[in-house]
């Protein structure tokens, strides 16, 4: 892990969360006093990141003086979306910020969890695929995106929200990758990694099981 991997944490409307995202982006909520996206700092900061690119589209002017009034000592750096571009939209529209590393991570910033980020670097150079996803055990695999793993951990199936799940490793919304990544995001507006990019990367994804404390603060 060089310590420049520059995640994308991504500020949406948290619409399953409503009343409490109508006048505070899902990112700021706070978690134990601290908003959601500075604990993500801290971990970021914890494991030799220095530089982030955030994501903003709802209320995204709170966001932005939230980072402007705090010290992570990270380089921050924000991209606005007047229309949303999908998960995979987003990082396509960004793929200068990562043009010269070798990996880097994607993130939702609506997980609290406290990963071990480098364990997840050093995974994914181990396994040297175009993608990392890392995974949970969820109760309720229909309401999540599921993946199969074959014995090298390689990643076999994924479907979004299946009506007969095939196992209970979900997309837990953090994934290490590398430039080889933008070949397989399609050029057009709107993008999703579920369902535009993760059926083409099968058998060219791992899963990384994550172990450690992870919740998704935005619901499924």
């Amino acid at each position: 892990m060089s310590g420049n991997e520059g995640p994308y944490p991504c500020c949406r409307k948290g619409n399953q969360i409503r009343p409490l995202t109508d006048n505070i982006p899902k990112c700021l909520l706070p978690v134990g006093g601290r908003p959601i996206l500075g604990i993500w700092f801290d971990l970021c900061k914890k494991y030799g990141v220095t530089e982030v690119l955030v994501n903003l589209h709802h209320l995204s002017h709170m966001v932005e003086e939230y980072i402007k009034t705090n010290d992570f000592r990270i380089k921050i750096y924000t991209f606005y979306e007047p229309e949303l571009l999908g998960s995979a939209g987003t990082i396509l529209a960004n793929r200068d910020f990562v043009k010269d590393e070798n990996m880097f991570f994607i993130i939702y910033a609506d997980n609290l969890t406290n990963l071990n980020l480098k364990k997840m670097a050093d995974f994914h150079t181990k396994h040297r695929k175009v993608l990392t996803m890392g995974l949970f055990r969820t109760p309720e695999p229909s309401r999540c995106g599921i993946a199969e793993m074959d014995e090298k951990n390689i990643i076999t199936s994924f479907v979004e929200k299946p009506s007969n799940p095939s196992s209970n490793l979900a997309n837990a919304g953090i994934y290490v990758a590398g430039n080889e990544l933008f070949e397989f995001i399609p050029h057009k507006g709107y993008v999703d990694f579920c369902f535009d990019v993760f059926p083409a990367l099968t058998g060219k994804m791992c899963g990384y099981v994550i172990e450690d404390y992870i919740i998704d603060i935005g619901g499924s």
